[in-house]
């Protein structure tokens, strides 16, 4: 069966790489500016690449039996029916009988939520580098705190008896997910909440917010088709990607209050005769909770 995305193993040795390289570029030879920003892009590049072996090797720890998995995936999955909320079988039956499109939204789900999220912070960290640090904190909080509640087993769709639904991934030889040992595949069983929805949202967010191109609403159908392929893959519920917003939204307010904070403190120092901000600038504002007018720089895209 083939896997498409980078293991935890392979996501370690890669940062190592990176970050060896990172160390080497900037020590090695002149200095130069043109030497120093290669060596922070690595040195970032082996950072999200840290977090991403974390993540994959935390998608295989469990607190709990999975025992209660099914049990839990069937409650999410009545809530939804009480909710009226539409059916993910028959969206699934809509675009099963069409090959091409099922095997493109396996590839869409085992590999966009990661090369999207990069290719944002990249961007970020050359082009808007006010608005990197807030983005690689939001991402590192949703990312955390999604790999706590998906500590608690929760069977997918894929998974549950008289869902109607087929996991097309492994019909296809596309799954994600690999088994470990004794065969059980713990990191199926960590439906909620859904990462890829949480991360989709994250980069529509930082785009919209950040650039002035009239063509960045364009990234709204990032999260509008990784919502409906988490679907259509019977990896995730609806309420999956909900909970998931949910912890976005917490870790804008949770920042943005830490800002209030500093901003408070500051302020105090200051009127009392204390020493000046260390960097001299204000606390900037978490991108996607403030305006506009605090998130943009004056560069172009």
């Amino acid at each position: 069966m083939q896997n498409l995305t980078l293991n935890w193993q392979s996501a370690g040795t890669v940062a190592a790489l990176a970050f060896g390289a990172s160390v080497a570029v900037r020590r090695i030879g002149a200095p130069s500016s043109r030497r120093h920003n290669v060596g922070l892009v690595l040195r970032e590049l082996a950072t999200v690449l840290g977090l991403f072996a974390i993540w994959q090797f935390a998608g295989q720890l469990s607190v709990m039996s999975t025992d209660g998995a099914l049990s839990r995936g069937q409650a999410i999955w009545d809530a939804e029916r009480r909710l009226h909320l539409p059916s993910e079988a028959a969206l699934q039956s809509w675009v099963q009988p069409h090959a091409l499109l099922m095997q493109g939204a396996d590839y869409y789900y085992a590999t966009l939520h990661f090369g999207a999220v990069i290719t944002l912070l990249i961007w970020l960290f050359l082009r808007h580098r006010h608005a990197y640090p807030w983005v690689r904190m939001t991402l590192v909080l949703v990312t955390a705190w999604s790999l706590l509640v998906q500590l608690i087993p929760v069977a997918p769709p894929r998974l549950l008896p008289g869902s109607g639904m087929v996991d097309v991934a492994a019909q296809y030889g596309q799954s994600v997910y690999g088994t470990t040992i004794g065969g059980v595949q713990a990191d199926s069983y960590s439906a909620m909440p859904s990462v890829h929805v949480a991360w989709c949202v994250l980069v529509a967010v930082a785009v919209i917010t950040v650039s002035r191109s009239r063509w960045r609403w364009l990234v709204l159908a990032h999260p509008i088709l990784t919502v409906a392929v988490v679907v259509v893959t019977a990896n995730h519920y609806w309420l999956d990607g909900v909970a998931a917003v949910a912890l976005l939204l917490l870790a804008y307010a949770v920042q943005w209050y830490a800002a209030r904070l500093r901003a408070a403190y500051l302020l105090r120092r200051a009127v009392e005769g204390g020493p000046a901000t260390p960097l001299g600038s204000r606390p900037a504002a978490p991108v996607g909770v403030a305006s506009r007018s605090q998130a943009v720089s004056g560069r172009g895209e």
